[in-house]
């Protein structure tokens, strides 16, 4: 039995095929064109998401199904919070998707927290009032496309995070469904009810009419127009990216850890079947939803790690490839002193400050390309440190760190991040975590793995990297990057 898992992300569209013992057999990647129409905006055209997933997807497909194997099952991952709005009777989007990172509702947040709304949000959500989510991208669009709001409230249009999007164009415009981890992420869905909530519908003036069915993690989505793949080849898993992950991870337990480092970075830690409340602006989600029965964890969200080693190439030209900086990070005994804190888009976790912007502090003129390749790849660490000491502050202690995404190849950056965390990090054999969660659902579904035991038996490490630092040393680092945000904090910081 074979397995394809789409991983939409959030600058590529990935396809990865496994077999049944957890092992890729095919996979494709595509990337697609950011665009950023003003200060602070972040929008992907939906087209460039579903042509390049439909193609890897097919790539990786063709290629696993020369074995003389077949599909029997997609599982989808997906940038979480990016929004769409289209037309139910055409399948065209009204409006480019509005990305996570997406910065252009931070006033409709702050008038909505003023109005005394966000522990209504939090307390039914467990999220915060912050353009991050979706509920504020889709009054936007609403509110700026002509005709929109009313034709949303007739049943016209329909909303859906990239899962629901790319659910709606595999099977022909059949299925307008969403899973609970998505479904979390929208500020709309109450996590105690595990349904969209009328009184947050009201208040960010999203009708329900336009709204997608929400479904466990692993079930029933649909099954693909027989067009594409030239059978029909049911749907039985979708999370969020970050969920998947954490599923990919095997993070079954209460207190198991994963932190994920891609465009962003995305700390998850296991709470159990209660959700716990965050005293320090931490977010209580949803893990996964299966057989009816909700898994919850605490998330800290940072927006920007992968994306300062992409600034660092594609803005300033200062490294031909990503992998360049581990070796300029090494070539040198520290950053003299530069912190850069990649407030690009804002802060999130612990911060949530949604009017900061990016800062460089500290620089001399012996600051040069290694000294920023060195700062970039320590704020992704730094920032992680932020996260952990929130959820320590919230009673959860971690004894190690499991760690993916694409930027865990680079051994200095784990190492750093095992100083800095004072914490053993463990890096895994199947690194392509996000996407192994997403054919873990569709394989419990599908029968290929018995349990979620059964599922974490195939956890293996590659490598663990235990810290060296001195508290001393740790101290003196951890201090000039407090106060580097401190410098970088807008003064309408929540």
């Amino acid at each position: 039995m074979l397995i394809l898992a789409i991983d939409q992300g959030t600058t590529s569209s990935r396809a990865l095929v496994f077999d049944g013992d957890g092992r890729v057999v095919a996979q494709a990647q595509a990337e697609f064109a950011q665009h950023y129409p003003k200060d602070g905006r972040v929008e992907h055209d939906p087209e460039d998401i579903w042509r390049t997933t439909l193609a890897v997807s097919q790539q990786a497909v063709a290629e696993a199904e020369r074995s003389g194997d077949q599909v029997a099952a997609i599982g989808i991952a997906n940038q979480r919070e990016t929004t769409l709005i289209w037309d139910r009777e055409t399948g065209a989007p009204i409006h480019n998707a509005i990305v996570w990172q997406d910065r252009r509702t931070a006033d409709a947040c702050d008038k909505l927290r003023a109005d005394g709304l966000e522990e209504t949000v939090r307390r039914k959500t467990g999220l915060l009032l912050d353009p991050y989510f979706s509920a504020t991208k889709a009054a936007w669009i609403l509110d700026h496309v002509p005709g929109a709001r009313t034709r949303a409230k007739r049943g016209e249009l329909a909303f859906g995070t990239i899962d629901t999007f790319l659910l709606w164009r595999l099977t022909g415009g059949a299925a307008h469904l969403t899973d609970a981890t998505n479904a979390c992420r929208t500020n709309l869905f109450n996590i105690h009810d595990q349904e969209w909530d009328d009184e947050l519908l009201e208040v960010f003036e999203v009708p329900r009419a336009c709204l997608p069915a929400v479904r466990d993690c692993a079930g029933d989505f649909g099954v693909t127009d027989s067009d594409l793949f030239g059978c029909s080849i049911p749907v039985l898993g979708v999370a969020g990216d970050q969920q998947a992950a954490t599923i990919g991870q095997c993070c079954f337990a209460p207190g198991a850890i994963k932190s994920t480092y891609g465009t962003g970075c995305f700390a998850l830690v296991n709470t159990g079947s209660k959700p716990l409340a965050s005293g320090n602006r931490l977010l209580t989600t949803i893990a996964y939803r299966l057989d009816g029965q909700t898994t919850y964890a605490l998330e800290g969200s940072i927006f920007v790690a992968g994306a300062a080693v992409q600034w660092l190439r594609d803005a300033l030209g200062i490294i031909d490839s990503a992998p360049e900086t581990e070796a300029l990070a090494a070539s040198i005994a520290d950053t003299g002193g530069a912190y850069l804190v990649p407030a690009f888009a804002g802060l999130g976790a612990p911060h949530w400050d949604a009017h900061a912007r990016g800062t460089l502090v500290g620089m001399t003129r012996a600051t040069g390309r290694a000294e920023l390749a060195r700062a970039a790849l320590e704020s992704v660490c730094y920032q992680t440190a932020d996260l952990l000491t929130a959820m320590a502050d919230d009673g959860i202690r971690a004894s190690a760190l499991r760690v993916d995404g694409g930027m865990v190849a680079n051994g200095w950056l784990l190492q750093f991040l095992a100083d800095i965390l004072d914490l053993p990090i463990d890096r895994p054999v199947v690194m392509e975590t996000t996407a192994f969660g997403a054919a873990t659902l569709a394989g419990l579904k599908a029968g290929m793995f018995s349990s979620l035991e059964n599922v974490a038996e195939r956890w293996q490490p590659d490598a663990r990297f235990e810290p060296t630092m001195t508290a001393d040393q740790r101290a003196v680092r951890l201090d000039g990057w407090r106060a580097a945000v401190r410098r970088t904090l807008s003064d309408r910081a929540t």
